[in-house]
């Protein structure tokens, strides 16, 4: 069996600092690992500069962030970065060294040949990875880290620059809570950076640079980001207000978040308030009253589209070593295996499973017929998924055999083979209310549940349940577990979370 392109060591790195993230999300005015200061990561390319410079000369010297620039560097030559932008700010400017603890009105550069990340308040310096063929990717990597780390307090900034870097990274931040601004390509040198945060999706803000420097100044003082400060809607009698916006997004939009996990709705509303300049819970619902666009976005924000390919590998090999031989095992010919995956967010997730099942296939030198059904509650992150398009720095951890095998070269990335694509089909549907697809053999759900309450998860296992043949199977996330519904499935897999569904009846 061919293993994926990322390494297991790279897997347990990956999973650790997920794990830090979502067990301990810092709150404000703390930090599991002492003074908390929130973190600003700029990313910049060619023409980025004259970006950083000049906006380091349109910010003061007391926001109390501390500021960490990126800047695509020869790895064979000194640089003099840090001179440079020196000269445009009276914040100390320093290279970045492992080990270094941030500070609040400090400013670090990265080093030639290096990749940053962040842990706790600590720098950490590692070698630049080498990727034969394909371009190192620093801004995406720092930004990553940044997002697991600083969660809400984490600020995410693209200037000029070719190419994609940075995108993936911003859209890391905007999943962990935090915010993302990016220069206006009209006033960038090399607008391919930003364009390409503006078309993933990925842009909270879309801003000159002297309009980047005064919103950090301002996102600074908010009560969302700074770390001393109450969190927005935190005062009495909010709970009723908090109420009253979800009857409103109930009604405008028709996803009820009453059975989501009140502390996902309270960070998201928060961030919302925190881009539309408000601090008081009921100035926002005043805003969504009189903005259905509004409604819409903090719904879109409400809905975190987290996906990526052969997230954790070794659960598709689970699926290739144990689950799909045991499916076809009992299909009759001809018949197709039918997969459903809830949650599906822009795609990755579904064509991994129909790339795994199709490589399942060739290596046991079978033929079957594969019908994924791919549901989520937003139409655009469904539309995005139908188009199986994806730019160059989302297939970077997919390997050179499946880019070739299942993947098309475009402009400006690759597009997922007619093949594949056919075997999917993308629709949109409320898992807490739309009735359940049926027949099936494979549900693919994960880092689903870990959103919704304990009585909506409950209805949904039962669901998932009722929906599945005989043998079925059910593929959880890392975090998600079913331990109390022991009586509907049972463990397949521990370590990859897949069970099977028991033969109990089903309601």
């Amino acid at each position: 069996m061919k293993r994926p392109a990322r390494s297991a060591e790279k897997n347990a790195a990956h999973r650790a600092r997920r794990a830090r993230s979502s067990a301990a999300r810092p709150e404000a005015g703390e930090h599991g690992h002492g003074p908390f200061v929130p973190v600003v990561g700029v990313g910049a390319s060619a023409g980025g500069v004259e970006a950083a410079s000049e906006l380091l000369s349109c910010l003061p010297s007391d926001t109390g962030m501390a500021f960490v620039f990126i800047q695509h560097l020869d790895p064979q030559h000194p640089s003099f970065l840090p001179d440079v932008l020196a000269r445009a700010t009276p914040m100390p400017v320093a290279q970045a060294a492992d080990g270094v603890r941030l500070q609040a009105d400090h400013v670090y550069v990265i080093p030639p040949n290096a990749e940053l990340s962040l842990s706790g308040p600590t720098l950490r310096l590692g070698p630049r990875p080498v990727r034969p063929g394909r371009p190192a990717l620093p801004i995406d990597s720092f930004l990553r880290s940044l997002a697991e780390d600083r969660a809400r307090s984490a600020l995410g900034v693209v200037l000029s620059g070719t190419a994609s870097d940075g995108t993936e990274g911003l859209r890391a931040i905007q999943e962990n809570d935090g915010i993302t601004l990016v220069q206006d390509p009209q006033t960038a040198r090399f607008a391919g950076m930003p364009q390409s945060a503006i078309a993933a999706g990925v842009a909270d803000r879309v801003l000159s640079v002297p309009d980047l420097a005064r919103e950090l100044v301002r996102l600074s003082r908010h009560p969302y980001v700074a770390p001393d400060a109450r969190d927005p809607g935190a005062e009495e009698g909010d709970e009723a207000v908090r109420d009253q916006i979800r009857a409103l997004v109930h009604n405008v939009v028709g996803v009820d978040f009453r059975e989501y996990k009140p502390a996902s709705f309270q960070r998201r509303l928060g961030r919302r308030m925190a881009l539309r300049e408000l601090r008081r819970l009921g100035d926002y619902l005043e805003l969504l009253r009189a903005s259905r666009p509004e409604v819409e976005a903090l719904a879109e924000d409400l809905l975190v589209h987290v996906t990526s390919f052969f997230r954790d590998p070794e659960a598709f090999d689970a699926l290739k070593a144990e689950i799909f031989p045991r499916i076809l095992e009992h299909k009759p010919a001809g018949a197709p295996v039918r997969v459903w995956v809830p949650g599906c967010a822009t795609g990755e997730e579904v064509y991994s499973v129909a790339i795994a099942f199709l490589e399942h296939l060739d290596e046991a030198g079978k033929a079957s017929p594969l019908q994924i059904f791919a549901t989520d509650l937003s139409e655009r992150t469904i539309e995005r998924a139908r188009a199986g398009f994806y730019a160059d720095v989302v297939l970077r951890d997919v390997g050179e055999e499946r880019r070739r095998r299942y993947f098309t070269r475009v402009e400006g990335g690759y597009r997922v083979n007619k093949a594949v694509r056919d075997a999917c089909v993308f629709v949109r549907h409320d898992l807490a209310r739309d009735p359940p697809f049926s027949k099936l053999d494979l549900v693919s759900c994960r880092n689903v549940l870990i959103y919704f309450g304990a009585a909506l998860q409950k209805k949904v296992i039962a669901t998932f349940h009722y929906a599945l043949n005989e043998p079925g199977f059910l593929m959880l996330g890392r975090s998600e577990s079913i331990t109390s519904f022991a009586r509907l499935f049972a463990p397949v897999d521990r370590a990859n979370k897949v069970y099977a569904r028991t033969a109990v009846p089903s309601r």
